[in-house]
Order: structure tokens, then C-alpha cells, then sequence
């Protein structure tokens, strides 16, 4: 089941906590990770449109984009100092600080799709598990990985024991395996019956690893199988435990989560969506509350004990910057472009140029924006039609070498909603 990381291309809407939940969208296709910081109060997104972004969860807002991976983003973490952290299919991880547009470093040495990331409890080490077999553990002062070798097909799954004196990875040979992080002792390798997915571990150690035949498997902290539960009929695909070690959420591929009592084995509720697979979850600090996003364009904020959604969608909140258009379907259209693109000119670029003005703007010429050399060669104009037609046909057909996410409009109606919504929103044709 590894493989089934390379697969949608669809766009987020992330629905976020707050007495008023707006609705947000910026990612380009689907989301592949999530990760919440300890205070609650951002979270933090990773997609197959090769972006990371971080959200604030308080203003219902995207405070980051963060842009340097070449393909998808398999995984995302927060460090104990605020850093951040991405890692990415083109084997990449990059070390992120706030506000800043490129990474303070980056990590390399996996030959293969990077899949799990997990931050030890002193904040000294972040483990990576990867494609090519590997686990390696970064010292994050500094310093060259421990290359952690054994498994024999993809890891997939990666976490720290609760002391942090070893890591547990699972893969797509179907096994577990517990490192000393010291690099002293013996590995334990535990084989169960199905290819592992994903791995979590509880505050007491107990170990749950997510399996390919919809079982959800318990170890010991020593790696004795103690019980596996069906949660699923088709593959666990992400696992997330809470932070009080109550929870587990399995995540599967026909788009339900099935949240487990851990010490009883029971399954609590089955949290049911719209049938697609659900890629990421991940629970806030209050260890009820889950948030989830998958391959139905949508992140969904639920209630793990009642198992009802807790999100609305207010579109015109305050913080909504496309309140003054309720009702317009280009505006409607135009939300998956919020987190990228401004509309005025005194909001400034953002990851993506200004629209203000784009009408009769030459490509790749908006002064104060770094354009990558193939769009600052082209001699495209924008115009109602032109744009258009790079949502008929995709960036990546229209306008080659472009970072914008590959996305398209199949409607036409659509399309024209759009443009007609720019010539209104930008200052109109020139």
C-alpha cells in the first residue's frame, strides 16, 4: 500500500476551529499531511501540489506558504523550537522558520520518496522514514544522520517511544522495528501478517501500526503483538493517536475514520465521509478534537467522542477577504487562489504575484516578484481569454516552468465566472 501515496490531484479546503469556522482553501491538490502545534493554535499542511503551508488556527488564515519541494509533501512536523519541518517525494527535507520564504536548511540522503516524519520528546532528533528502506535520524544541532537499515521494502511509518531512547518505524514488508536511538543494543523486528502504513505510539509506549488488510495492530512497547482490530474494510491508510493516549483515529481508503478506544479496543465512532480516501489526521492538544483532509477537497474539524463534525462554513466571516462578493460563483471559483494571490494592490505579493492589474500585464514582469527564468521568456499577456485558457488547459501545459500548482476548470461557465470575477475584483481590462 505504499504506493498508493501518488495518486489525486484534487484542492484543499481546510475548516478550522473558532466560535465561527470560515472556510479556507489554498492548496492545489491534495493533502497528503498534517501536523498541529502544541499550542493549538496553527497547524500545518503539506500537499501533493508541492507546497507546505502553515495555517493560523485562531484567524482562519494562511500565514505561510512554503515552496521549495519538487513534488508532493509526504509529511510535515513542528520542531520543539516553532521550526518546521517538510519532506518531500523528490527525497528532500527542508528546515523551516516562521515567515521566512525559503528553508534555513535543508536535509538530504534519501534515494527515495521521503513518508514520515517524528520529532523526539527532548526536541534533540527528528526521525525520517523513507522509500528507499530507510530510517534515518537527523541530530538537529547539527551533524551527519544515522542511517538506520534493515527494512526490505518502503517505510511508510515512523514514530519516537515516549523516552525517546527509540524509534519505531513500519513498512511495506510488514514489519515493525524498534531502533535504540543510542545506537546501542539490538533492533527487535516484529513480522506481522500485512504491509504496515503508518505507526503511532502512546504515552505509555504501546505501539499501533496501521495495516493493508484494514487492521489497526497493537504491540507492546517491546514489540509483542498484543491484538489487532478491524477498523476498516479497505487499507488503514493514517493513523493518529491523542495526546492522552485514549484515541486512536485510522484512517481509510474509502474516506472513513474509525476512532478506537486504545485500552479497551473498542471502536468508539466511525466518522463517515464522502467516500474518498482520507490521506491525513492528526488531533488538537484538547485530545478530542480531530482534524482530517483527504481526497474530498476538504480538511473536517470532528468532535472524536460524539463523532459529529463540529465545522460550518461561513463564507462572508470577517476574515474572509471574499465577503464583499457572497454570492458571486467567479468568487466562489477564485477561493482555491486565496492563500497564492492577492487582489489589491496594497496586500502585496504573497507566494504567488499580485492580480491586481493582471489584465494587459505581459507575463512575468510584476515588479517585486521572483519569476522563474522559462516565464519571464514567455510573451503571453494576460487577458480574460488567456487566463482562461490556462485553466482549460493546466498550468504546466500553458505555461511551462511555472511553481503554480497544477489545477484545472473543466467547466466553462466556470472558467468565465472566474475571468469575469478578476475584471471586477483586479481593477478590470485594460
Amino acid at each position: 500500500m505504499g504506493r498508493l501515496f501518488c495518486a489525486l490531484v484534487l484542492v484543499l479546503l481546510l475548516l478550522v476551529p473558532g466560535s465561527a469556522q470560515a472556510q479556507l482553501r489554498g492548496h492545489g491538490g491534495p493533502v497528503r499531511a498534517l501536523a498541529i502545534s502544541p499550542d493549538g493554535t496553527q497547524a500545518l499542511s503539506g500537499s501533493f501540489d508541492t507546497s507546505a503551508i502553515r495555517w493560523s488556527i485562531p484567524r482562519n488564515a494562511a500565514e505561510q506558504v512554503m515552496r521549495f519541494h519538487e513534488s508532493a509533501v509526504n509529511a510535515v512536523a513542528f520542531l520543539k523550537d516553532g521550526r518546521m519541518v517538510s519532506a518531500g517525494a523528490d527525497t528532500r527535507i527542508a528546515v523551516w522558520s516562521p515567515a521566512k520564504s525559503q528553508p534555513d536548511a535543508t536535509l538530504d540522503g534519501h534515494t527515495a520518496p521521503a513518508a514520515s516524519l517524528a520529532v523526539s520528546p527532548d526536541g534533540a532528533w527528528l526521525a525520517s522514514a523513507a522509500w528507499d528502506h530507510t530510517v534515518r535520524l537527523w541530530p538537529l544541532n547539527g551533524g551527519a544522520p544515522r542511517v538506520l537499515e534493515g527494512h526490505g521494502q518502503n517505510v511508510n511509518g515512523v514514530a519516537f517511544s515516549p523516552d525517546g531512547r527509540a524509534v519505531i518505524s513500519a513498512g511495506y514488508d510488514a514489519t515493525v522495528r524498534i531502533w535504540p536511538v543510542a545506537g546501542e543494543g539490538s533492533v527487535i523486528v516484529r513480522q506481522l501478517p500485512t504491509p504496515l502504513n503508518a505507526v503511532v505510539v502512546a504515552p505509555d509506549g504501546e505501539i499501533a501500526a496501521g495495516g493493508a488488510d484494514g487492521k489497526v495492530y497493537f504491540l507492546s512497547p517491546g514489540g509483542e503483538i498484543r491484538e489487532a482490530v478491524q477498523a476498516s474494510a479497505t487499507p488503514i491508510i493514517a493513523l493518529a493517536i491523542s495526546g492522552d493516549g485514549a484515541l486512536v483515529a485510522a484512517a481509510g481508503i474509502r474516506g472513513s475514520v474509525t476512532v478506537l478506544e486504545r485500552k479497551t479496543r473498542n471502536i468508539q465512532k466511525t466518522l463517515v465521509g464522502p467516500g474518498l480516501p482520507v490521506w491525513s489526521v492528526a488531533f488538537f492538544p484538547d485530545s478530542r478534537t480531530l482534524l482530517t483532509g483527504g481526497a474530498d477537497r476538504m480538511l473536517r474539524r470532528w468532535n472524536a467522542i460524539s463523532g459529529e463534525p463540529i465545522d460550518i462554513v461561513l463564507v462572508g466571516a470577517p476574515d474572509d477577504p471574499l465577503s464583499f462578493y457572497a454570492g458571486d460563483r467567479g468568487a466562489e471559483v477564485y477561493r482555491a487562489c486565496i492563500a497564492c494571490h492577492a487582489l489589491t494592490p496594497d496586500e502585496g505579493n504573497k507566494a504567488g504575484p499580485s492580480l491586481a492589474g493582471i489584465f494587459g500585464r505581459k507575463i512575468g514582469t510584476l515588479p517585486g516578484y521572483r519569476y522563474s527564468d522559462a516565464l519571464t521568456r514567455m510573451d503571453i499577456v494576460w487577458t480574460p481569454e488567456t487566463v482562461a485558457k490556462m485553466f482549460e488547459v493546466g498550468p504546466a501545459a500553458y505555461t511551462p516552468g511555472t511553481k503554480m500548482p497544477e489545477q484545472t476548470i473543466g467547466a466553462a461557465d466556470d472558467r468565465k465566472a472566474l475571468v469575469d470575477f478578476l475584471e471586477k475584483a483586479t481593477g478590470g481590462k485594460k
